[in-house]
């Protein structure tokens, strides 16, 4: 994990609404009809709020979870994009059904800072596949908060919990 202080102009931006085949469909193309032969799952551990203070103190922040094909030839099969709050209970599924990014692409969901449902144990789910041999994406999570006049920014970056492979 990294640890940044951001200053209050880096902080601010408008982040996207609505569902991730409107906001990137430039990033999406067609499900390769071929078979899915590989696939992989990440988990991504998340932070929409943080104990401080010996526990006296909640700070919040703003999460973004990107997706990034790491192919520069293949489309990637997003099959579940899923967010779970702190006593593993689903808080939201992303997609109603699977997604293909194009080689090098990326989405995003982003979750404001005023939406603590996942709470201090917050993780993501990507299930994902590809119709041949792919490298495996690259999941990471961004987020973005602040407690009186300091602001923070930190990273972390998904784990596999079940090894690319052949179906």
């Amino acid at each position: 994990m990294m640890l940044a202080q951001m200053s209050p102009a880096a902080a601010q931006g408008s982040a996207p609404g609505g569902n991730i085949e409107q906001n990137f469909s430039a990033s999406l193309t067609a499900v390769p009809a071929d078979p899915l032969t590989v696939t992989g799952a990440f988990y991504v551990p998340v932070y929409s709020s943080v104990s401080m203070a010996q526990g006296k103190l909640r700070a919040d922040f703003s999460v973004t979870l990107s997706v990034h094909n790491t192919s520069e030839t293949r489309p990637l099969v997003l099959k579940r994009l899923a967010y779970f709050d702190t006593s593993g209970k689903m808080v939201e599924s992303y997609l109603k059904a699977p997604i293909a990014l194009k080689p090098f692409a990326t989405i995003e969901v982003f979750i404001g800072t005023n939406d603590v449902r996942g709470g201090t144990g917050a993780n993501f789910v990507v299930d994902w596949a590809a119709a041949g041999e792919i490298a495996e994406p690259a999941v990471e999570a961004l987020m973005v908060g602040g407690v009186g006049a300091g602001h923070y920014a930190f990273i972390t970056q998904g784990r596999p919990i079940r090894p690319a492979g052949k179906n």
